[in-house]
């Protein structure tokens, strides 16, 4: 089951041009392009006549033209043309429109009701405009799993001890107990590591030497949209309630996780650090190693549902997983309500 009512990246916008491009999410096909203005559209891909995909049409004066018999539908969704009838357009030849949006380099869908959604109500990335600011490319990875498998692994803060060992990992990550809050966007898991060196992938961008305090932040929105802060700072200035100093190195990692159905997911990422935020090499560097890190989750993710789906007895919960059942629970009750509201 899917949250409907909810804003998911559908693609990074630089990727939705003016030709018709096929995308299946929450196990509905859709179609994108961009209309003369670059306004992006998405429709239902299915022609109403014979349902023969729209993507296998083409483009005319941005409306989208069936293959079949020239059916054509505006950015709507409305049949605006019937060539072989022309002065009697079948009322019932309509498609399902789904609201789009670019923002953040990203190209965003609505996949419920159109009445509900508000552009105010996308993911809102602090810091995003701010020049002190500097951020990755970022990157897509299609993973053979239930999306909420991947939201388990960015709640659990334990992992990175065993699963990347070269990146992630650290003195502390294996052991220190963790902390769980609800919020009204999801769920949060953190903890303060202090007196410990650095991870490698942020070894060379503390602005310090030495051991330092670490916070780790794993949290996640509602759909499914994970917000993992790391905070670097020297001995004694970090933990709860303390404020950042100049020496104080932030990056905060945006993961947007949006259901291809339910045993694959599109998973996209980008980095958002307070420092450097100029340099192309730090960038380049940072992203390629978060692509490598995300490569090992994914070979852990996808043996996961494989396992989970055809278990022969009985899995366990660890204290770990504290985090992730709340907001698997959560979840599941907002899915409940807005089915109980569409019936």
């Amino acid at each position: 089951m899917f949250l409907k009512n909810a804003w998911y990246v559908a693609g990074w916008s630089k990727d939705f041009t003016n030709e018709l491009k096929a995308e299946r999410y929450l196990d509905e096909n859709i179609v994108f392009y961009r209309r003369q203005d670059g306004t992006p559209v998405a429709l239902e891909n299915a022609c109403p006549h014979r349902k023969l995909p729209l993507s296998m049409g083409k483009i005319v004066n941005g409306n989208i033209e069936c293959g079949y018999h020239g059916l054509t539908f505006d950015g709507a969704g409305k049949c605006v043309f019937a060539p072989t009838q022309p002065d009697s357009i079948p009322p019932k030849a309509k498609v399902k429109s789904y609201p789009v949006i670019d923002r953040y380099r990203l190209l965003w869908i609505w996949m419920g009701d159109p009445e509900l959604a508000e552009p105010d109500k996308i993911f809102f990335v602090e810091n995003y405009d701010n020049p002190d600011w500097g951020y990755t490319d970022g990157g897509v990875l299609d993973i053979d799993c239930n999306y909420l498998w991947v939201a388990d692994n960015l709640l659990d803060p334990s992992h990175v001890a065993w699963v990347h060992v070269t990146t992630f990992a650290g003195a502390g990550t294996e052991d220190q107990p963790l902390k769980v809050e609800k919020t009204p966007q999801g769920v949060i898991v953190h903890r303060w590591i202090s007196g410990k060196m650095p991870s490698p992938y942020y070894a060379k961008l503390v602005k310090f030497k030495g051991p330092c305090d670490r916070l780790q932040h794993y949290e996640m929105c509602f759909p499914a949209i994970g917000v993992n802060k790391s905070v670097y700072t020297p001995v004694g200035t970090g933990g709860k309630g303390t404020s950042p100093i100049p020496e104080t190195l932030i990056n905060i990692s945006y993961n947007f996780m949006t259901p291809i159905s339910e045993k694959k997911t599109r998973y996209f990422w980008f980095q958002h650090r307070n420092t450097e935020p100029h340099n192309k090499e730090v960038s380049e560097q940072m992203n390629k190693g978060a692509y490598f890190a995300f490569e090992e989750d994914r070979d852990i993710l996808v043996a996961v549902h494989e396992g989970m789906a055809n278990k022969t007895t009985p899995n366990i919960d660890l204290g770990l997983d504290a985090g992730a059942k709340l907001f698997r629970r959560s979840l599941t009750k907002l899915i409940a309500e807005e089915q109980d509201k569409t019936n």
